[in-house]
């Protein structure tokens, strides 16, 4: 063996490695504990009023385009079953330079989702208790989910699985009050209005379906997790379909009930970031609004500990490959084996909360978020039809026509976000280019080797 290869080897021996425990159900519920089976209620004022009432149209189009990008996550997780998710596929498709800006753009929205649910348990449990601050509750939660993230991942899988039963178990609850509700007399003018009623616009419904992509984060998230999962080539990518088409069937069916329970959304204008209080009211009074906020806050803790736990994850890898500080990004707890200082730099992210509205982040996000998509469609193309001559009429339909529509639904829902959205992004975008030329030294030098797998 010569030289070059005992060193070669030996650094791999040594390279900080996650622990395989994970199986179907875990991810499942990690995934779903990720998207929120409750996060229609997060965005629910906002892109009602934004869609005039089309809700469940705006989740409908959502739905179909996280499919086909679903399908081409599961298709790169066979390719290359580490923990970098986009970031990883796209360094490896279109180059390291590539796949640095597509990670840049990555932990736009993954490292402010967490946030977005911190900002969301203070927004339903300041009320509920007024001597405490907004912002008390805040910090307690961004302190319990980085130590628990930093305890493990196996931990995070337990509570996941409670956490999202007691969503489900809300959800069970609320259809029967709302059938007794309109049961009981409050039947809406049309039961299609919410899909096709009077004001339906498509630019508006497009509009409102870029926001949601963000609900949708879960099944990507899942990728992060090869690295911590037994057999991930066979179960990451049932995992990842399972929960785009169980999330979005769930909150299609909410956002229906809730138009219908409640269709006045014009009352939702002065207060949208709470607006689910409103119909929580009308379906089953003060009782069931304190069910829901309960089940609420546990969902917004339960999302929050899975994307701290994701985005660290990706910082993780980052570090490992050089494209962050090494020393710090790569380095894993001795005894739990997960990022410290990628989960220690994702709560600091989670103060945010303290200072952005819901809107607003809920924009940033999907901006993120759809970079992310793009590029993973674009990777698949890319990986099997370009470079591995995958090119019979059925690899053409699974790695070409499929990831194609991807590509053009999700190219489409990013330009329906709003300017100020675009504002941001670019600018994230471009500070990130600048570390890249620093990093590079203006692309004299090579990025660090991209780390490949066992």
């Amino acid at each position: 063996m010569a030289v070059g290869d005992e060193r070669t080897t030996e650094a791999a021996a040594t390279e900080p490695k996650l622990r395989r425990v994970l199986g179907l159900p875990a991810l499942l519920f990690f995934g779903l504990a990720y998207m929120v089976p409750l996060t229609v209620w997060t965005t629910y004022g906002v892109v009602t009023t934004s869609t005039q009432g089309h809700l469940p149209a705006a989740y409908i189009v959502t739905t179909v385009a996280m499919l086909f990008t679903a399908h081409s996550y599961g298709r790169m997780v066979v390719a290359q079953p580490i923990a970098g998710s986009a970031y990883s596929y796209a360094s490896a498709s279109f180059g390291r330079p590539v796949g640095f800006m597509v990670g840049w753009a990555m932990m736009l929205d993954y490292i402010l989702l967490p946030m977005i649910n911190y900002l969301v348990i203070g927004l339903y449990l300041a009320p509920q208790f007024p001597a405490v601050p907004q912002a008390a509750w805040i910090v307690l939660a961004v302190l319990l989910v980085t130590g628990l993230n930093i305890l493990g991942v196996r931990l995070l899988a337990g509570m996941n699985a409670v956490l999202v039963a007691v969503q489900f178990v809300f959800i069970g609850v609320f259809a029967a009050l709302v059938v007794a509700h309109l049961a009981g007399g409050a039947r809406p003018a049309s039961y299609s209005a919410p899909f096709l009623g009077p004001g339906a616009d498509a630019g508006l419904i497009t509009a409102g379906a870029a926001i949601l992509a963000l609900s949708f984060l879960g099944f990507d998230a899942v990728s992060t997790l090869s690295e911590e999962t037994r057999d991930p080539r066979a179960r990451i990518p049932k995992a990842i379909l399972l929960c785009a088409l169980v999330g979005g069937v769930v909150y299609v069916f909410q956002s229906y009930l809730g138009h219908l329970a409640f269709p006045d959304f014009a009352r939702f204008a002065d207060h949208q970031d709470v607006a689910s209080s409103d119909v929580m009211i009308a379906v089953g009074g003060d009782l069931l609004n304190a069910f829901f906020t309960a089940c609420f806050v546990a969902a917004a803790f339960a999302c929050a500990m899975a994307s701290q736990a994701s985005v660290s994850r990706v910082l993780f890898a980052m570090g490992r490959d050089g494209s962050l500080p090494r020393g710090a990004f790569a380095r894993l707890h001795p005894r739990f084996r997960t990022p410290v200082v990628a989960n220690l730099v994702a709560g600091l992210f989670g103060l945010s909360a303290l200072f952005v509205d819901l809107a607003t982040a809920s924009s940033i996000i999907s901006f993120g978020a759809l970079v992310a998509f793009l590029a993973v469609n674009l990777t698949v193309i890319k990986h099997y039809v370009v470079d591995g001559g995958r090119r019979s009429g059925p690899d053409l339909v699974n790695y070409g026509l499929l990831p194609l529509l991807g590509v053009l639904v999700t190219f489409w829902l990013w330009t329906q976000l709003s300017g100020l959205t675009w504002e941001i992004g670019l600018v994230w975008l471009v500070l990130g280019f600048a570390y890249l030329l620093w990093l590079t030294r203006l692309f004299r030098r090579e990025p660090p080797p991209m780390y490949t797998g066992d």
